[in-house]
């Protein structure tokens, strides 16, 4: 919000000619018409500051729901080393973000590939940044380290955690994320100066940025590291390993959709401002709540459409099934959420669950073992959500939230150029993350630091790792079982009346 201005010299003509000294009073008038209108400026920048803190706070609370939902996926055995992960995941994604991560993501000015300022917030804040800015994008840089510990759940070594993660937080997600969001970005929607195919990538919250990245780290974690022990039978049959908590899963589902609230409509970064429409009760306020519509419609759309389409073919009404699939509906409308209508936004969904149902039936067949199904989910998803914003973008939308004048959605009249731009997208996506991660884990593999051994495994990470089960049992000693005991009383056989 600029300042408003004020001319002693201009207002002094418009007192009478009985005023003693007209500058003085024009001047002094000008100076308090200054300090108010300074006050107003210092209020929208307050406002907008707490805006996007109050946003990091939602989308760092996607921390526990990924930590619930991993929890509730995995065998009780493996628990405690799931959860120890999702906690250092944030831990080491601070430290690496802090240092590095933000610098090559929006140091500015720099080159189209890699950013080259503000190492350890140096020089911040500033007039493009502040804290909060760095706090709410370290919350999804560590989201997608989260994503990719979950297709590796379950074999892998606590050293590749931390070397994956650090490697991922500090420079493979930040250089994706200045390609596309950085005004210096070779293929970002903000860069004023060079447009690819003179429209940008239109990525609004990282359906690609945060979750394909996420998704596809996970997949060649998952990949490198084959299946886990018992998921697929001798005859390559595939067998269900079955997480111990529906309980947890549907909590951390929960969280995850609350905290999807600041994900998405938290993307603008500021709320107070207005759009020239004349309208003065619409405005980012106003796109704000249509974001989180979206944002709802898609989620929910994907959820029903996972119930009975998973009921067709399998004949039961699966609650995890049911989770994944409204998690895959808020992967894919993350990258539009901001330009689409609301009806759009139950097709995303609907054709989300439908992608999501695919890419599972096809890792089964081809022995793909993912415990959270998080390269599907996050890859899959979220490249359909790519794909369909180039689709369904209104112009009305992307005016307001990019620049008028860019090109919008092909079924929307829009022409073919954001379409083409967002093809760019997915394949450099894949090509980076493959080129990066890919040989990490297959170097860690190599020197024997990826995955557990046979006999760990078996037992599980809690015992052998981690010095104990995450829960405690007393099934074998009846004594330690507190209330009152029932005992079992077989049936007995009905015999004859000796009468």
């Amino acid at each position: 919000m600029a300042s408003l201005s004020c001319s002693p010299t201009d207002l002094a003509q418009f007192f009478g000619p009985n005023t003693t000294n007209p500058t003085a009073a024009a001047t002094y008038l000008c100076n308090q018409f200054t300090a108010v209108s300074n006050k107003f400026v210092d209020t929208n920048y307050a406002i907008d500051t707490t805006y996007l803190l109050f946003s990091a706070y939602l989308v760092f609370s996607m921390q526990l729901g990924f930590a619930m939902l991993c929890a509730g996926s995995v065998r009780a055995k493996n628990t405690m080393n799931i959860m120890l992960t999702n906690v250092l995941d944030a831990a080491a994604g601070g430290l690496f973000y802090y240092l590095f991560g933000f610098a090559f993501a929006f140091g500015s000015p720099s080159n189209g590939f890699i950013g080259r300022h503000f190492f350890g917030l140096k020089s911040i804040p500033s007039s493009s940044f502040d804290y909060s800015n760095f706090l709410y994008q370290w919350a999804f840089a560590i989201a997608a380290a989260g994503i990719t510990s979950g297709s590796i759940a379950e074999r892998t070594q606590f050293v590749a955690y931390l070397i994956y993660s650090s490697f991922l937080t500090g420079f493979v997600y930040p250089v994706v994320s200045h390609w596309f969001w950085s005004a210096d970005g070779w293929a970002s929607a903000f860069n004023t100066d060079d447009l690819l195919f003179k429209s940008g990538v239109i990525d609004f919250a990282g359906s690609g940025v945060v979750h394909m990245v996420g998704g596809v780290a996970g997949l060649w974690g998952a990949l490198i590291e084959g299946p886990r022990i018992g998921r697929f039978d001798h005859t390559g049959r595939s067998v269900v390993l079955r997480g111990h908590s529906a309980s947890l899963v549907v909590l951390g589902t929960f969280l995850l959709w609350f905290g999807w609230y600041g994900f998405n409509p938290g993307s603008f970064n500021k709320i107070s401002v207005t759009y020239p429409t004349g309208n003065s009760y619409y405005g980012q306020w106003s796109a704000v709540g249509r974001t989180a519509v979206t944002t709802t419609l898609a989620g929910s759309t994907a959820a029903l459409t996972t119930l009975f389409g998973k009921r067709i073919l399998s004949g039961h009404w699966n609650v995890t099934d049911v989770c994944n699939g409204l998690l895959g509906g808020f992967a894919a409308i993350t990258a539009g959420c901001s330009v689409v209508e609301p009806w759009a936004a139950i097709i995303c969904g609907f054709v989300a669950a439908l992608v999501l149902i695919g890419c599972n039936k096809l890792a089964e067949k081809l022995k793909f073992d993912d415990p959270l199904e998080a390269a599907q989910l996050h890859g899959g998803c979220g490249a359909w959500g790519i794909i369909f914003t180039a689709l369904f973008a209104t112009e009305e939308y992307v005016s307001e939230v990019y620049a008028p004048g860019r090109p919008y959605g092909l079924f929307m009249g829009g022409g073919g150029r954001l379409l083409a731009a967002h093809v760019v997208q997915i394949l450099v996506i894949v090509g980076w993350v493959s080129a990066t991660m890919g040989p990490l884990f297959f170097v860690l593999h190599k020197l024997n630091l990826l995955r557990i051994s046979a006999e760990d495994e078996m037992a599980g990470m809690d015992m052998t790792r981690h010095g104990g089960f995450a829960y405690i049992y007393h099934d074998d000693d009846d004594s330690l079982k507190p209330g009152i005991q029932l005992r079992k009383i077989e049936p007995r056989a009905n015999t004859p009346n000796s009468n």
